[in-house]
């Protein structure tokens, strides 16, 4: 199990390398439509007055054997459900992996979306389910926030628990998305090359439709890349807990094998002296 996790931490980087092209092919055309529709954007920019409702996406896996993986991740989650329930705040859950659903059911909280056996190999089509429903919940005011809450994989054996909002658009990702710099302006090109590339887009049907359509193929995007990124962490985070796992049974072999040696010489002894015991009261 450790050396199949470790061929599918790979599998799992190269999908998110692999949809890198994708992502800056769609923030450039973010950038040509947001000039010509700027409402759709701060739609989904701008916050809303007064929270009310949160949509919370937790993604954990279908297996165990996983360490803390799980536990953690959910753990957390709960305690956001039982903050905002506090506060006067409802939640809507969406659930990803099958260890989720089940703790969730468990403990008698409700989910309006749930997938499972997409852990390990999740779809775009899956990421697009969750974005659409947040994005139009967001739109007619169903939900005032969305959260991702998933793990990230620093590296092939640590992960980091993370809870990123997914809605509204942070100010920091919008002006990456857009391509501004720190001073919220654009960065500016040398104005031959501007010039030489400076293009007319007409919409059809028009602006603010593209953008929407962008928009919501732009957080089918993070919702994909954060769906990936979990997917490697729980690989690492397997694979961590297998080679534990293999590490402890190798001591509990050599610990045991020295106690059956140890033994074993013991009673051999044991033999031995009552064979020579035998032998001199026999002389005598």
């Amino acid at each position: 199990m450790e050396m199949v996790a470790a061929a599918k931490i790979r599998r799992a980087t190269s999908r998110m390398e692999q949809s890198i092209p994708w992502a800056s092919a769609l923030s450039e055309a973010l950038q040509r439509t947001a000039q010509s529709a700027p409402e759709a954007l701060e739609a989904l920019s701008s916050r809303h007055d007064e929270v009310k409702r949160v949509a919370l996406v937790i993604m954990t896996s279908d297996r165990g054997l996983a360490g803390g993986f799980n536990s953690t991740i959910l753990r957390y989650a709960e305690g956001i459900i039982r903050d905002n329930k506090r506060n006067g705040i409802e939640t809507d859950v969406i659930s990803c992996g099958k260890k989720g659903h089940g703790y969730l059911q468990y403990r008698g909280i409700e989910t309006v979306l749930a997938f499972q056996n997409l852990s390990a190999d999740p779809t775009f089509d899956e990421a697009c389910e969750i974005a659409h429903y947040v994005y139009d919940a967001y739109m007619n005011g169903s939900i005032d926030k969305a959260l991702l809450l998933f793990n990230h994989a620093k590296n092939s054996a640590e992960q980091r628990l993370v809870k990123e909002t997914l809605l509204p658009i942070p100010e920091e990702r919008l002006s990456v998305l857009l391509g501004l710099n720190h001073h919220g302006s654009h960065d500016s090109v040398p104005d031959e090359f501007a010039d030489k590339h400076h293009v007319d887009v007409e919409f059809e049907p028009d602006a603010e439709t593209t953008m929407r359509y962008l928009l919501r193929e732009f957080l089918s995007t993070e919702v994909y890349f954060a769906l990936v990124d979990s997917a490697a962490a729980e690989q690492g985070a397997r694979r961590s807990a297998m080679k534990s796992a293999t590490d402890n049974a190798n001591d509990m072999v050599e610990t045991l094998t020295r106690l059956f040696n140890r033994e074993r010489q013991g009673a051999i002894t044991t033999e031995i002296n009552e064979i020579v015991g035998g032998a001199a009261a026999l002389e005598d």
